[in-house]
């Protein structure tokens, strides 16, 4: 999704912005979803979507409507449109964003406004590559929102965000999910019907499922066919955390909406989440235990079912109240559900996540999607930003005039907009807010506090403050004397101006820092304090790069520097661990590894690299069988290229020692087909092992250059679920006279009672 969203399209933000602008100015007409009807007929030999989409909108401006203009796939062909029964002409270009293209339709007849005008769209989306936005394979076709499979007015690309509405989605076939209540339909179809405000989407596949109980009843996970007893357990308790979500916040928010909700296990795709469907990745159900990353996806996924779904977002800079709010509410619920020190870490990563482009970043309430900051910004400082405002105006003030604003709106056209909810929390808090609200979303930011050493000024310690940003600052100073006391007091720091911080106490202050709880965003943070500290974000790239070129004891030394500094940070004591390990200090490296294994919230990394380390000090006992546990796990838990790679590497000399290494001579005999295949030329030959869709720049690639040798051992096989296999191989090729070598992870499907390759991973040839 990101690729999408190039930098080089920031300028056409800002163009989309101000046109759209500028429309609102005029008497004219605009476009708005009330709902989608869509059957959808995916035709698998041809690879192509047929589709009947039935649009029902509204005229919401205050002109007289003569056309409707909507967005669609680049590659979709229109075959005919009808505006309330009556053949209607179009003309379509392509977008200037995105590969969007644009259809016109010219009205039969005008619509005034307030009016409701029906379109019916008939259409074919050819897919010629699967993607994790759009694909039609044997093995499970899917297409999400931002494929663009379906015609809209609106994108989420505009400051008014993508149309969200309830809708009806027949699609042929069974095992297709969405969202909504599904519903019996006509023989082979399956039927979805949506009531809250959401985007039609589905996916195919062949799932286990788990119901959850109790305050999950409505919750359901579909896991991989074949999901171990581990993994459903693993379910289980998944599903619990998200049934504790949706109770925390109909406590908050108001009344859950009569939704189902489901967790559905996807290949590609995952993050996705409309209305109470989100797509996640299967190795969530193969980890461990609860991770950090899956916490947030799913607690943010749930409140949308109230900011979104049940209450449509409208309105420009929706991206506040889709992204921004939801990661703020999300966060009160991980330190409900887990404490305050594992909610701070979140917050740090937000801090750490915002920094990276504090200094390109644009106002919160005029970024879009197009804006390359977007998603370092907009969730992040939005998050922020909110909380400021919570902690100002008190949380209860808060959260009840959201509430109301959400209860008002629930089932309205309107819905909740970012205007509206200014608006209610000005007025309650008065001017403050009222500055808050502004400087926070209409302002970049600017804000850079910093704090002196302190000086014994007779009976009392006194620091001198500076704000660098444009706007009065209130917040807090907190001092540790030598003895470990911490004290705090509240100061103002004037705009672009100076102030003071005073301890009243005999006692040595040998540490002070401005705002420690971090309500402000700020260009930088590492000035916060005196003595002033490193940027934590430089200092952990920095143990980084000293780790990976094996200076372990400069890597220490920093780790152990930023632990002083964020004494939690997960990230910190890993490379701390992993350097104590590289210089043989075995016993601590171990302590600091089942530490971090036992963390109540751990990042994904956080689980493959103690697994990694632990693996490792077991090898070094003579352990194999242990060791291979620990590696397997850390493979499992599948965090990132890095430790991915580093873990198949250890599970296959651990099992390679206890004897246990296995390989399927099923596989192995597919593999020497697929090298005949690849050295044949033929491009026939490569596609039938290949399924339909898939890799499809790899078939071009290989046929291209048609290499001398491409030779593959088959190191070991593994049943990741009933239709996947995974085989980790080691490679020999020449191309165009050279010649390379390493190692790779082929991903294969069962089809036929035969093998298919599906996909590439971890392809370390060179």
């Amino acid at each position: 999704m990101k690729r999408i969203l190039a930098a080089s399209l920031t300028t056409l933000a800002i163009f989309v912005f101000s046109t759209t602008a500028s429309a609102q100015e005029e008497a004219r007409a605009a476009w708005q979803i009330t709902d989608f009807n869509i059957a959808a007929n995916v035709q698998q030999p041809e690879r192509v979507l047929n589709v009947q989409a039935t649009l029902n909108a509204s005229n919401v401006g205050r002109g007289i409507g003569s056309s409707f203009t909507f967005r669609i796939n680049g590659k979709a062909s229109i075959k005919a449109v009808t505006v309330g029964g009556a053949t209607a002409t179009f003309r379509t270009v392509a977008e200037s964003y995105g590969n969007l293209q644009r259809v016109t339709v010219t009205l039969p007849s005008t619509i005034p406004p307030n009016s409701p005008a029906v379109l019916n769209i008939s259409y074919t989306l050819p897919v010629e590559s699967n993607t994790g936005l759009g694909a039609i394979s044997p093995i499970g076709s899917q297409f999400l929102p931002l494929s663009f499979w379906y015609p809209a007015p609106n994108t989420p690309f505009t400051v008014r965000g993508a149309d969200t509405a309830p809708f009806r989605l027949v699609v042929n076939g069974a095992n297709v999910i969405s969202s909504g209540l599904e519903k019996s339909g006509a023989a082979g179809a399956t039927v979805y019907e949506q009531s809250l405000n959401a985007q039609p989407f589905f996916v195919q596949g062949d799932w286990d499922k788990v119901e959850g109980t109790g305050e999950s009843k409505n919750i359901t996970a579909f896991l991989p066919r074949g999901a171990t007893t581990e993994e459903k357990k693993q379910a289980e308790a998944i599903l619990v955390f998200a049934g504790n979500a949706q109770a925390y916040y109909a406590g908050q928010l108001g009344p859950a909406p009569d939704a189902p909700i489901r967790l559905v296990s996807v290949r590609r795709g995952s993050g996705f989440n409309d209305a109470g469907t989100i797509l996640i990745d299967p190795a969530i159900f193969r980890r461990t235990k609860l991770d950090s990353a899956t916490a947030l996806l799913i607690s943010e996924a749930i409140s949308r079912l109230w900011l979104g779904a049940q209450t449509p977002v409208r309105g420009e800079g929706g991206g506040l109240l889709r992204d921004g709010l939801p990661r703020f509410l999300a966060t009160l619920f991980i330190e409900k559900q887990f404490g305050r020190e594992v909610a701070q870490e979140e917050r740090l990563r937000e801090r750490l996540a915002y920094s990276t482009v504090a200094k390109r970043d644009a106002p919160l309430a005029r970024l879009t999607p197009l804006d390359p900051v977007y998603f370092s910004s907009v969730p992040n400082k939005g998050a922020m930003a909110w909380r400021l405002i919570d902690q100002t105006l008190g949380h209860d003030a808060f959260i009840t005039t959201l509430r109301g604003l959400l209860q008002t709106g629930k089932g309205t056209v309107n819905g909740i907009s970012l205007a509206a909810l200014r608006t209610a929390l000005g007025e309650r808090g008065g001017e403050r807010i009222k500055n808050l609200l502004d400087q926070q979303f209409d302002q970049v930011t600017d804000i850079d506090l910093m704090t002196g050493v302190p000086q014994q000024r007779g009976g009392d310690w006194v620091a001198a403050l500076r704000n660098l940003g444009s706007y009065d600052v209130i917040t807090t100073v907190r001092a540790t004397t030598a003895s470990g006391e911490q004290l705090s007091v509240d100061v103002t720091v004037p705009a672009r101006n100076f102030s003071e911080a005073v301890f009243k106490t005999p006692s040595k202050i040998v540490r002070l820092e401005i705002d420690p709880e971090k309500l402000y965003p700020q260009l930088d943070y590492s000035n916060d304090s005196a003595p002033r500290t490193r940027d934590v974000q430089e200092a952990l790239g920095e143990a980084t790069r000293q780790f990976g070129a094996q200076d372990y004891v400069k890597a220490e030394a920093i780790a152990r520097e930023i632990l002083a500094m964020t004494p939690r940070m997960q990230e910190a004591r890993i490379i701390l661990a992993r350097a104590l390990l590289g210089q043989n200090r075995n016993d601590e490296a171990e302590k600091l590894f089942r530490v971090a294994i036992e963390e109540t919230l751990p990042t994904p990394a956080t689980l493959a690299w103690a697994n990694i380390g632990l693996g490792e000090l077991a090898l070094k006992k003579g352990q194999a069988a242990e060791a291979a546990k620990h590696f397997n796990d850390a493979v499992r838990a599948d965090a990132e290229y890095a430790s991915s790679l580093a873990a198949r590497a250890g599970r296959i000399r651990a099992e390679t020692a206890a004897n246990t290494l296995q390989v399927d001579p099923a596989i192995r005999t597919f593999i020497t087909q697929l090298d005949q295949a690849i050295t044949s030329g033929k491009k026939t030959e490569l596609e039938s092992r290949v399924v339909s869709g898939e890799l499809f720049r790899f078939i071009n690639g290989v046929v291209g250059t048609q290499p001398e040798i491409w030779q593959t051992r088959v190191l070991r096989t593994e049943q990741l679920d009933a239709n996947l296999a995974a085989a980790d191989v080691s490679l020999e090729t020449k191309e165009l006279g050279r010649q390379q070598s390493g190692t790779a992870v082929l991903i294969l499907s069962r089809a036929g009672g035969g093998w298919k390759l599906v996909g590439i991973d971890l392809f370390e040839v060179r």
